[in-house]
């Protein structure tokens, strides 16, 4: 679902930009007005507008980071005319980009919302894009395969040539990204996986908005979706009753479900449903055993998002004890995994992170279906 590419082109041509490592006949940067998006949610990026370019950095690109990343984005004509120390960024990128690599399906919505979908030129795992429109870019041709997240195939890669490369690191350096660092074409870690919020992380959107200078339009974009959320919120503080709320499935010898300090579980206290785990904090997913969540969550009004699984009895040939469970024997079980593209990707991995206010929607719709009775869901659909 994700990987990091870049292309081996060379060096990139001495008027594009002129580093000098001896600071004392360097120039500074030529600084004007300096203007900072406006972040409301979002803690691993910034953006600083100086006029005549932009420095985009970002904080946390993967989990206890020890160093931030820093972009410097220009033109080709104000570049040849900039100096700087070599280590001053740690990459250099156009401000005209017309060929792009994402790594991500999350990236997709994001250039879709923002009409630059046209740029995508390259993906690792295509079957897992979702989305029709870019679906039909890939059956076209327009979009190449690159492979897999652990073995992207950099022939493709340099003939493509992106100008960008947009890429991840889970725990450090991604040492595909940094290869591909070297050959010139620059890569971008995005962390929107690590924000602690489902607004944190649709905020992304201005990331690629800063990229493409609509960040105007990206920040119009985030405050609908924002909108959209927090209007949802207050209807569901009129239901009535809080349903109980059982999650995941066991594990090996663990039942893993998420802890209560989750962007997960915020979703469901935002949708006034009554999570049995919400009382609890951490990192990662809570580990228990069947015998404690059986005893909590025996009669739990509803089960969402059981891993993988697609139908009750998928369910019940996994582990029998599971039908159990009063949500089983109802009928009350509640899965995204059956909401998939052409090529079986499936789209709340897609869609998910840059619409929350579709995941919370949905949320409402399953525990207070009387609160949205026109309202059909994105997501989430009943296992039969």
């Amino acid at each position: 679902m994700k990987h990091p590419f870049y292309v081996l082109f060379a060096l990139l041509p001495l008027f594009f930009f002129n580093c000098k490592d001896d600071k004392s006949n360097t120039q500074p940067l030529p600084v004007k007005t300096e203007n900072r998006i406006n972040l409301k949610y979002a803690q691993g990026f910034s953006f600083e507008d100086f006029t005549d370019y932009k420095v985009l950095t970002i904080k946390t690109p993967w989990p206890k980071a020890e160093k931030s990343y820093k972009y410097l984005i220009a033109s080709k004509e104000q570049l040849a005319k900039m100096t700087f120390p070599s280590d001053a960024y740690d990459d250099v990128i156009t401000d005209n980009i017309a060929k792009l690599v994402v790594t991500s399906t999350t990236h997709i919505p994001a250039l879709e919302l923002l009409g630059i979908e046209e740029s995508l030129v390259g993906f690792p795992g295509t079957d897992y894009v979702s989305s029709e429109k870019t679906r039909e870019r890939i059956e076209a041709n327009h979009i190449r395969e690159l492979g897999k997240n652990e073995g992207i195939n950099t022939e493709v890669l340099l003939e493509l040539n992106p100008d960008v490369v947009i890429g991840f690191g889970v725990d450090g350096v991604n040492k595909t990204f940094e290869t591909i660092k070297k050959t010139g074409i620059p890569v971008i870690y995005n962390g929107d996986w690590v924000e602690s919020s489902a607004l944190a992380r649709a905020e992304w959107i201005k990331f690629f908005g800063v990229l493409f200078n609509k960040e105007k339009q990206a920040d119009s974009i985030f405050n609908t979706i924002e909108t959209n959320y927090l209007e949802a919120k207050k209807i569901a503080l009129n239901a009535e009753q809080q349903p109980t709320v059982l999650s995941g499935v066991v594990n090996g010898n663990v039942w893993e479900l998420p802890n209560g300090s989750s962007f997960e579980a915020q979703f469901l206290k935002d949708a006034n449903l009554n999570y049995l785990w919400s009382d609890t904090e951490g990192n990662g997913s809570l580990k228990l055993s069947f015998e404690t969540v059986f005893e909590k969550a025996k009669d739990a009004d509803l089960w969402l998002s059981p891993s993988y699984f697609r139908s009750l009895e998928q369910l019940e040939n996994a582990n029998t004890l599971y039908t159990n469970f009063e949500a089983f024997k109802n009928k009350a079980i509640y899965s995204f995994t059956n909401t998939t593209g052409k090529t079986g990707g499936v789209l709340y991995y897609e869609l998910g992170t840059t619409r929350p206010d579709y995941i919370l929607k949905d949320l409402i719709k399953i525990g207070h279906p009387e609160l949205l009775k026109d309202y059909t869901p994105h997501f989430f659909k009943p296992l039969e």
